[in-house]
């Protein structure tokens, strides 16, 4: 289980994060909305350790972890999957895998790698070619893939939709879900506030680095607040 307490994250002086409270639980996914700017990402890094946390705390199943280093926090049970995938694209898809792995035993890594290529067929028909040619939507599963042989029990995905096209939108969302439902706690950034909210438990809306509307995926879908929060006050005229 992850848990947040009242974040603050500061870039110079600007205060980008303020006072952020949310979680994720084994088996659930915790969808974060909100317009650009609004402090979705940098309270991810921040969980992750890849950017100084201010004030406030992060809990890993009880233990705070809050200003560990970032490869410590993967030991500890948590992987983030940034924005962009950022595979290596030279190497084969089967070494990407490999090194997302690196915390594991060799026993281990071929236990998990073996389960991965369960979960995505896609991956062990490419496992030998280059990453860099796997279509976009290939290479977020890539990364979803390289980020479960870590074994983590909570994962942060940064928009794993982003620059998809529609077609695999709901493949890559789809997956999300399959791995909260493997026992995974998924905190989950996502612009496509519908698809997102299809796979997701609970939504958390941030606007201006704050928290303005939590609760159950259901309620958020009817509460005006957090198409406010999304879209902008111009979401609501008429």
């Amino acid at each position: 289980m992850l848990e947040i307490a009242d974040l603050h994250v500061r870039y110079a002086t600007a205060e980008a994060v303020r006072g952020v409270s949310l979680g994720a639980e084994p088996g659930r996914v915790t969808l974060v909305l909100g317009a650009n700017g609004a402090g979705k990402t940098s309270t991810l890094r921040a969980a992750a350790g890849l950017v100084p946390v201010h004030a406030g705390h992060v809990r890993l199943e009880g233990r705070d972890i809050t200003r560990r280093a970032p490869h410590k926090v993967v030991r500890d049970g948590m992987v983030l999957v940034p924005e962009g995938r950022r595979v290596f694209a030279p190497l084969t898809v089967e070494e990407n895998l490999v090194l997302g792995g690196y915390t594991a035993s060799r026993d281990r890594s071929r236990q998990v790698l073996a389960r991965v290529y369960e979960m995505f067929p896609i991956l062990r028909e490419r496992r030998g070619g280059p990453a860099g040619l796997l279509s976009g939507g290939e290479q977020q599963m890539l990364a979803f893939g390289r980020a479960l042989m870590s074994s983590p029990r909570v994962i942060l995905l940064d928009e794993p939709s982003m620059g998809l096209a529609p077609t695999m939108v709901e493949s890559v969302l789809g997956a999300v879900r399959d791995m909260a439902d493997a026992g995974i706690a998924v905190l989950l950034v996502e612009q496509n506030a519908d698809m997102g909210m299809e796979v997701a438990d609970s939504v958390v809306a941030m606007a201006r680095g704050e928290v303005v509307f939590a609760g159950a995926a259901a309620e958020a879908r009817s509460n005006a607040s957090v198409l406010r929060a999304f879209l902008g006050e111009a979401a609501l005229v008429g």
